[in-house]
């Protein structure tokens, strides 16, 4: 039968094979299909030979084609056939489709839909069919009954996809189902059902299923919905990250985990390289990407960002068009997320308001771990946001040396934050991935070297943690950082030392890199400029450091900590130990050189001498032998000759100019700690060793000399120096200049050898004796210096030299000392007041130890402890009224002292602080030992903050003539400093505050300063506890109170609920306090209506979703209307408040156009929820109502109080006064009338969106509010021409012409900023 239809087909017309095909009967044709396909015989020709006969023009023909049809399609579907022929039979079946009448093709695509739906597909392989039969039905013009209805062919081929999407989809087709939408001609309607269908199909599959799944969605997006696509599969995966997380951190181990880390993350990196792949071709995807991640933005950083889309992003860095778009997106949102963080924490009311939450820093950490999963996509895009972030955020300005912070203090907490997360980013990245490692490297070195003259402390950082990390994977990229060397004669001496100890332990694993090192050193050790040859000091002063010689003490409370790698390096063989002490005696020799070279350099060797010894006792011979042949250059042998010292060859003359040769001073100074200790250290450990000779005589000569000096000095007068009263000081005279340096150098001696006694006194009464006499000549120095000073009035004069007493001597000097009262205990406070200073200032002190955090941390202890008893036992009122004395009373140093120390320990020592307020306990320490781990730091501080609280209480109870408010303000500052610590939750801090607050109700004083901290404190602890709204109510109660009404026929009545408010500081000092303050409350409800709005922007999409969403709200839109209701009324006191004119009016002008523009955003936010929250709450009817009787009428009366008396000033001025003096008071009320026209459009600006409201909301907001018609701006020609006709000077033509016509035009300027 077969080989006859074939025969008929091959003729030309098909007439006869259309007749033997209808005598057939019904199952002939498919039994005889069936046979040949599934023998594997030619099944197309006989197909095509069938369809030759079977035409559409007639019924039969159809109807025997529908049959062939759907026979094909069981046959393929059941599997049996081979794979070609199957192909061919379905590549046959697509040719024909199109011809085909419109209701037969509706037929068959039901029979696909329902074999779909009841899940009876064998393979799916007839599903290719499914496509050409949809587009051929759109392509019929013709009506087709569809259902019970007529529908045309595009409008069939609609319903026929959402009965398939709406339907059940076996998983194994999924993806099939959705390729096969590509080949479909679709509207965006049914772009979306398809899409939707997919993307709920992404929980039931299998993961490792899902990245084709993606695939096919992205290439189908390309005909619409893209941002559908995109939200789905973000928020799939966002969802199952934060799933996995929390299984992962469960407290008990679940039986069952959905899915292995590692799978989950090697699924997000494909579906990741997908999407970035589909964006490279579809730019529109891209755009719609970075669209919608930044929409998210707007309420709320974290509202769309996850670790999976922030890898997304980072991986869209790749592509150049996107690259700047992604990366400053990132870079925002990490900076809001962080300024979102200190505002909540700053502020109780939104802590309670607002939940915790993940934030972008976490989660971006966490990409990085993630990426561990050959990520290697997203890597480019970490290094180049730590980068950015860290370049973007890092300290900005150098000056003197020291970084100082452009931002304001308020904003320099996040900008912190966000350059620490940059660091932090790269660190990581560079743990994880070796292919980055020569990259990240390369681009901090470039930063360190090519930034000199900008701060980049925290590059150096990151690379002392790079290295840190592992030196001797670093090794491969040497070349890298000894290049950097070549540069180091060229760099700040700063930087040069904090670059060569970050890369220290590299020059102990690398023997090239440490010679290359040496060759640069050597170099710069001649060369021309100072800077270098100090560099070269200290490169070789840290090598000396770090390079131990066999049979060093071990030190290790002061070497640096290394990882272990680095210590294996370190002591892997004796031979490294020999090598070092060849390598350490020609350092040696080559800093021997630096002793004739200029003062400076000499100092930095005399600095670092004694760190050298500490690390490196074997090294004590040959520097102590340095030290005393330089020594000997300018010592008076002959024990008869005064003075002891050469000071003439200290100082080098050229020509007219008088310089510093030797720092003698300094000289002692090194060898005085380095003979300590030499005794100390290395002197008991050789007891029972045969001592050589020569070892034992440099110890002794240098005692001998200094035993000498110390008592040839005190023998000496000052004309031995030359130095006495009628020697001639001035910086003008070269004898002077010459003069100045002697006296210097002779004080610092003197200082050195009060040390030196001391330490060996033994506290022999001789040797305090010798000390006091010392102190004395320097005493008479100083005080001739500070005569001659005040005399010329120079401004150098008051700048003090550093002491050269070290830190740990002032703070054994001050415990032997505190129970004297005399000069010399003022003496050694105001040196251990200047070592606080530079603690602060820079990190760390001058002389030995200065650079060890440990040892400062124990003396600043011990200073504390003395300074805290000299203060609470020996009051400033008792000591000053004992006698009068020149400038500060020793009690109110030691409070000075206390005030910085606290601040340096909260800076420095943040982690120590329970160790430090446990050393300040001078209670019984043996019984208290096993209790104190117990006590808490807020239990801790609230003791010492008692003491301090007792003494302001004393202060405040004297006379007002009495009252010092010097002490007063210290006292203030140090109490706020104490209460940081304290935990806000803790009763403690509620004591503080009522008791600050019982303060400032109870005492007035009209001390301004003291008023303005004792108020900052009270809002300080306030805002920590709750919103300070009603304080500030009252507050401004108190302050129209004093200061009277606009009206001046009113009388005010006087509120005291704060007695500190006075008529002396009602204004300007409290009322810019509380202005401040209300500022910031109206930035955090700013801050919460932002939110909601971001809120309902995201829910509107949905809208059954809003409708339930707008519940969880009202607690957040109750608590704004409440701050915006007690805020409206403080104004309404301002705003009738008789304010003197300047910052104070200005400043709550300003204000009033903030409350009135937060009070517009909330109407705004109204507008959007309306209509689905089913009108607006009754307390914002009251608000509004309230705005309008309280707050709108009173602003336009203050408005022209305001500009009355700009008036007035104005014309008394013109009479009375000289041009000059005019021409100020006139900028002055420009300057004040400017916020008035922002003030009048900010008032209409809420009254035009209330008519808004009103009209949405069918509630009549407005029948409060009366309408403003103090608006006249017509400038009136007669009076203008008559003010300019008085007025003859150009400029005062151009105020007066402005301050008629400037309020005109400035709510357009204000119009164009928004």
């Amino acid at each position: 039968m077969d080989q006859k239809i074939l025969s008929l087909a091959a003729e030309k017309t098909a007439d006869k094979l259309q007749e033997f095909l209808q005598t057939l009967r019904e199952g002939d044709l498919t039994n005889l299909l069936q046979n040949q396909a599934v023998k594997g015989k030619v099944a197309g020709a006989l197909l095509r030979a069938i369809f030759k006969g079977s035409p559409c023009s007639e019924e039969a023909g159809t109807l025997r084609r529908r049959k062939i049809y759907t026979c094909c399609i069981q046959l393929v579907e059941s599997g049996d056939l081979q794979k070609e022929i199957a192909s061919e039979i379905i590549g046959l079946l697509m040719l024909e489709a199109h011809h085909f009448p419109g209701p037969l093709l509706v037929e068959l695509a039901n029979e696909f839909i329902s074999a779909v739906r009841e899940g009876s597909l064998v393979n799916g392989k007839s599903l290719e069919l499914l496509p050409i039969i949809l587009t051929a039905l759109a392509t019929k013009k013709e009506n087709l009954a569809y259902g019970k209805g007529v529908l045309s062919g595009e409008e069939c081929k609609k319903q026929l996809i959402n009965t398939l999407c709406s339907g059940r989809w076996d998983q194994q087709y999924v993806i099939q189902l959705t390729s096969m939408f590509k080949d479909v001609p679709l509207t965006a309607e049914e772009v979306e059902f398809v899409v939707e269908k997919a993307l709920s199909m992404f929980s039931k599959m299998n993961l490792q299923e899902i990245p084709p799944l993606v695939y096919q969605l992205l290439v189908l997006s390309s005909k619409g919905s893209r941002k559908s696509v995109l939200e789905g599969i973000i928020a799939f995966f966002s969802a199952l990250d934060k799933q996995h997380n929390e299984e992962q951190s469960g407290d008990e181990l679940l039986d069952v985990v959905t899915v292995p880390s590692g799978e989950l993350r090697h699924v997000e990196g494909t579906i990741i390289l997908h999407i970035v792949f589909a964006i490279k071709l579809d730019y529109e995807l891209g755009r719609e990407l970075v669209k919608h991640l930044k929409v998210g933005q707007q309420g709320d950083s974290n509202n769309n960002l996850s670790p999976f889309s922030i890898a997304l992003l980072l991986s869209v860095t790749r592509i150049q068009r996107f690259q700047d778009q992604v990366l400053d997106l990132l870079k925002t949102s990490v900076v809001k997320s962080f300024k979102d963080l200190q505002l909540l924490q700053g502020s109780k009311f939104l802590q309670n308001l607002v939940p915790h939450r993940s934030y972008v820093s976490t989660m971006i950490l966490e990409v990085v771990k993630n990426s561990v999963h050959s990520w290697d996509h997203v890597t480019q895009g970490l290094v180049e946001l730590g980068f950015i972030l860290m370049d973007s955020y890092g300290p900005k300005k150098v000056l003197d040396g020291k970084t100082i912070e452009t931002s304001p203090s308020l904003s320099r907490m996040p900008n912190q934050h966000a350059c620490k997360l940059g660091a932090n980013i790269l660190l990581e990245t560079f743990k994880i991935h070796e292919m980055i490692r020569q990259e990240i490297l390369e681009q901090v070195l470039n930063r360190v070297v090519t930034r000199a003259s900008s701060p980049i402390s925290h590059f150096l950082d990151l690379l002392s943690n790079i290295v840190m990390y592992a030196p001797l994977v670093l090794q491969s990229c040497s070349s890298k950082v000894t290049e950097a060397f070549d540069y180091l004669s060229f760099l700040p001496l700063r930087t040069v030392q904090r670059l060569l100890k970050a890369v220290q332990p590299l020059l102990k694993v690398s023997m090239s890199m440490r010679d290359c090192l040496i060759l640069v050193l050597r170099k710069a050790m001649f060369a021309n400029q100072l800077d270098a040859r100090k560099s070269a000091v200290a490169g070789f002063l840290l090598l000396l450091k770090n390079f131990k010689v066999l049979g060093s003490l071990s030190s290790s409370q002061c070497s640096q900590s290394l990882s272990v790698s680095q210590v294996h390096v370190d002591v892997h063989s004796h031979y490294n130990s020999v090598a070092n002490e060849t390598f350490c005696l020609e350092i040696m020799d080559s800093l021997r050189r630096c002793l004739s070279q200029q003062a400076d350099v000499r100092l930095m060797l005399y600095e670092g001498f004694y760190d050298v010894l500490r690390r490196n006792s074997q090294l004590a011979n040959s520097v102590m032998q340095t030290l005393l042949s330089q020594l000997k250059q300018f010592y008076e042998p002959k024990p008869d000759l005064l003075p002891p010292l050469k000071l003439e060859a200290c100082i080098l003359t050229q020509g007219d100019k008088i310089s510093l040769q030797e720092p003698l001073d300094y000289l002692l100074c090194c060898i005085q700690h380095c003979l300590a200790w030499y005794k100390n250290t290395v002197i008991p450990l050789q007891q029972g060793e045969e001592e050589e000779e020569e070892e034992e005589a440099f110890y002794k000569d240098l005692d001998d000399i200094l035993e000498s000096i110390t008592n040839r000095m005190i023998k000496s007068e000052l004309e031995d120096f030359e130095l006495d009263k009628s020697a001639d000081f001035s910086q003008s005279t070269s004898i002077g200049i010459k003069n100045n340096i002697c006296a210097f150098l002779v004080m610092g001696v003197c200082e050195v050898l009060i040390e030196y006694n001391f330490s060996i006194s033994s506290f022999s009464k001789n040797r305090f004796e010798d000390i006091l006499s010392l102190f004395m000549c320097y005493k008479k120095l100083s005080d001739i210096l500070n005569e001659k000073a005040g005399k010329a009035k120079t401004k150098t004069a008051n700048k003090t030299n550093d002491s050269l007493l070290s830190m740990k001597f002032v703070s054994s000097l001050l415990t032997a000392l505190f129970r004297s009262s005399n000069e010399f205990m003022r003496y050694a406070v105001n040196v251990a007041l200047q070592k606080v200073q530079q603690l602060k200032e820079t990190g760390h002190v001058s002389g030995p130890d200065g650079q060890n955090p440990d040892k400062i941390f124990q003396n600043l202890c011990d200073i504390t402890r003395v300074l805290l008893w000299r203060y609470t036992s020996i009051p400033t009122s008792v000591e000053e009224s004992g006698k009068k004395e020149k400038g500060k009373s020793i009690s109110l140093l030691c409070l000075e002292g206390l005030q910085k120390i606290f601040s340096a320990v909260q800076q420095f020592y943040q982690p120590k602080i329970q160790q430090f307020l446990r050393a300040l306990d001078v209670t019984d320490k043996e019984g208290e030992e096993r209790e104190d781990a117990d006590v808490s730091v807020t239990q801790r501080t609230a003791f010492q903050i008692r003491q301090f609280q007792r003494s302001l209480l004393n202060l405040l109870s004297s006379q007002e003539e009495d009252f010092n408010s010097k002490e007063a303000l210290l006292l203030v500052t140090v109490l706020t400093s104490l209460s940081k610590l304290l935990e806000p939750s803790s009763p403690q801090f509620v004591q503080m505050l009522s008791w600050t607050s019982k303060i400032c109700k109870e005492n007035s004083r009209e001390d301004a300063l003291f008023c303005k901290s004792l108020m900052n404190l009270l809002f300080s602890l306030h805002v920590s506890y709750k919103s300070p709204v009603i304080l500030l109510r009252d507050l401004s109660q108190d302050i129209h109170g004093h200061l009277g009404d606009i009206d001046q026929d009113v009388e005010v009545e006087k509120t005291n609920h704060f007695a500190i408010v006075n008529l002396r500081t009602a204004a300007p000092t409290v009322c810019l306090l509380v202005l401040s303050q209300a500022e910031k409350v109206l930035e955090e409800v700013d801050w919460l209506i932002t939110k909601l709005k971001g809120q309902v922007s995201q829910e509107t999409l949905s809208e059954e979703a809003s409708s339930q969403a707008t519940l969880p709200n009202q607690p957040v839109e109750k608590a704004i209307i409440m701050q915006l209701g007690t805020l409206l009324t403080f104004f309404h006191e301002l705003v009738q408040t008789a304010l003197p004119s300047g910052s104070c009016v200005d400043t709550l002008l300003k204000d009033l156009c903030k409350m009135y523009t937060t009070l517009t955003a909330l109407v705004r936010y109204y507008l959007q929820v309306c209509q689905s929250s089913g009108g607006i709450p009754k307390n914002m009817e009251k608000l509004v109502k309230l705005s309008g009787s309280h707050l709108t009428p009173l602003c336009y009366s203050f408005i022209s109080y305001v500009q009355n008396k700009s008036k007035s000033l104005n014309y008394t001025g013109e009479k009375k006064e000289k041009p000059a003096a005019v021409a100020t008071a006139m900028a002055r009320v420009l300057r004040e009338t400017k916020p008035i026209p922002n003030l009048i459009f900010a008032i209409e600006q809420y009254e035009k969106f209330l008519i808004h409201l009103s009209k949405k909301s069918k509630v009549n907001l407005m029948q409060h509010m009366k309408l403003s018609t103090s608006r006249d701006f017509k400038i009136k020609g007669n009076i203008l021409d008559m003010v300019l006709r008085e007025d003859g000077e150009d400029e005062n033509e151009e105020g007066t012409a402005s301050e008629h016509g400037g309020q005109n035009k400035e709510p357009a300027k204000k119009k164009r900023k928004k």
